[in-house]
């Protein structure tokens, strides 16, 4: 059990080998068999409490008094951060083509759009023009050819968010609107506020929305749209825990979020990274009972990420210029066993040239760390973007430096990528994502124990030392881009 110690990294000879020592056992202590007992508690809860763990619900209440209570009872002091938040629910995607042939179009709704009536609307298509630049439905002027009123707008995602392109699809009369895709796979969006929601608004894949372009070119292409969603406004916890000792000054933390989406228990989509995170800090308890490290270590279990980083925003937004100052890293961890897993580590120092560019000062140095210690283990990692689709985004948003690993999501293995890691090319890292079947079956242990050691290793260098993050290292290309296409949660707002 962990108790409160004076140590600071000025009383020890040597910070950065007291880490290492301290890394060294956390690895050997840390396992997947210890983190897969996590996972079998939490899908034992969603199997009792309606098939989820979805923030708001009985089975993510009771997902954060199990954790809490582990940690609270490893001498952790532990603090149930409780913020209100918009609980929605899926309650129709359906796309009908009437006109000219009949056949159903896979659709997604936008989170928190408005809601159709029950059983739909009728109403002919109308293609919305795509700009030379490859931009559609963003301002007025791209409705002025008129022919919107009383009809579906179908948009091309591009160039604006997509509550902007419901907006101006309203405002020119629509009746909904239909956004489909710039690149290859499903469309998750959202609109980013209930506030935000005119019209009922649905996305549908680039090959579904070129054919329905051409089809209204031709002549009238007649639809029933139906997309219905559950608002209400509900109450739930993050689990924060921290060490009794270490410098409250020097703050190092990391992260992963508790919640499910409702269509499933979310065991990979991220109990995973929950378990992990569990089994590290329940080594480190055990393993330094005295709490002689250095620094502060802070442990989140985040709500509400899969309704857009409701959690970790709320906790950010609540810190103090000065407390954002004493968080010397923040390492996250979302999703770690996908059963056709990658080796994915955040692209601190944008060395990769994908998305967005690097993480705050520091960044580099975590990317640096994960992947030393990963290659040591015999393991060949790639990177994957900061798109802001996780919990790091609000921290990297004040300039705290952050990392992490990813195992994919629903993007697609390459031939390249299966040639390095194994498994199949051609099939999504994670086929269960957000899907009902994401439960103990989906889950690849030898993907889990790799990610596990991550965050022990971390766990113990950094409870000791963060001298690291000024270091200079090499600026290291992986020539990863397919992990960051594979995180596309809800809160996917235009990218």
């Amino acid at each position: 059990m962990l108790t409160a110690s004076a140590t600071t990294a000025s009383a020890v000879p040597d910070p950065g080998k007291k880490g290492e020592q301290l890394a060294r056992k956390l690895v050997g202590r840390a396992s997947a068999e210890g983190a897969m007992r996590h996972l079998k508690a939490f899908q034992a809860i969603a199997d009792r409490n309606g098939g989820n763990r979805a923030a708001g619900t009985p089975g993510h209440a009771r997902s954060a008094t199990y954790a809490g209570a582990l940690l609270e009872a490893a001498g952790y002091e532990v603090t149930y951060q409780n913020f209100d938040f918009v609980y929605r629910e899926t309650l129709a995607e359906r796309l009908t083509v009437l006109t000219p042939a009949e056949r159903d179009v896979p659709v997604t709704l936008m989170t928190y759009t408005k809601s159709t009536p029950e059983g739909g609307i009728e109403a002919p298509v109308a293609a919305v023009p795509v700009d030379a630049d490859g931009t559609s439905g963003c301002t007025a002027g791209d409705f002025a050819s008129g022919g919107y009123t009383g009809r579906i707008a179908l948009i091309q995602r591009g160039g604006c968010s997509f509550a902007e392109k419901q907006a101006a699809a309203a405002d020119a009369g629509a009746v909904a609107a239909v956004i489909y895709n710039n690149t290859d796979g499903a469309l998750n969006g959202t609109l980013g506020d209930v506030s935000a929601g005119r019209i009922p608004t649905g996305g549908i894949t680039r090959e579904a929305g070129e054919a329905l372009a051409a089809d209204a070119a031709r002549g009238t292409v007649t639809v029933n749209l139906e997309v219905r969603e559950f608002h209400e406004t509900r109450r739930t916890p993050n689990v924060i825990a921290e060490t009794p000792g270490g410098d409250p000054d020097n703050v190092v933390m990391f992260g992963a979020h508790l919640d499910s989406v409702p269509e499933g228990p979310g065991i990979n989509d991220n109990a995973s990274g929950s378990a992990g995170i569990l089994e590290a800090a329940l080594q480190l308890a055990r393993a330094d009972r005295k709490g002689e490290h250095a620094n502060k270590v802070r442990f989140a279990l985040w709500s509400a990420e899969e309704l857009g980083l409701q959690g970790a925003e709320h906790y950010v937004a609540g810190l103090s210029a000065a407390e954002r100052d004493r968080i010397a890293l923040y390492l996250n961890f979302d999703m770690i066993a996908s059963p056709n897993y990658g080796l994915f580590v955040y692209d601190g120092d944008d060395s990769d040239g994908v998305g967005a560019g690097p993480g705050p000062q520091g960044s580099a140095q975590l990317e640096h760390a994960i992947n030393t210690f990963l290659r040591a283990q015999g393991h060949e990692p790639r990177g994957t973007d900061f798109t802001g689709r996780s919990d790091y985004g609000p921290f990297i948003e004040v300039g705290i430096p952050a990392g992490g690993t990813f195992t994919g999501a629903e993007g697609v293995k390459t031939e390249e990528e299966a040639a390095l890691w194994g498994g199949e090319a051609g099939v999504a890292y994670d086929a269960c994502y957000h899907q009902a079947c994401d439960d103990l079956r989906n889950v690849n242990r030898k993907a889990l124990d790799a990610n596990v050691d991550v965050i022990a290793h971390a766990v113990g260098v950094y409870a000791w030392d963060t001298g690291s993050l000024a270091e200079e290292v090499p600026f290291e290309p992986t020539g990863g881009t397919a992990g960051s296409g594979g995180g596309l949660h809800d809160h996917d707002l235009t990218a």
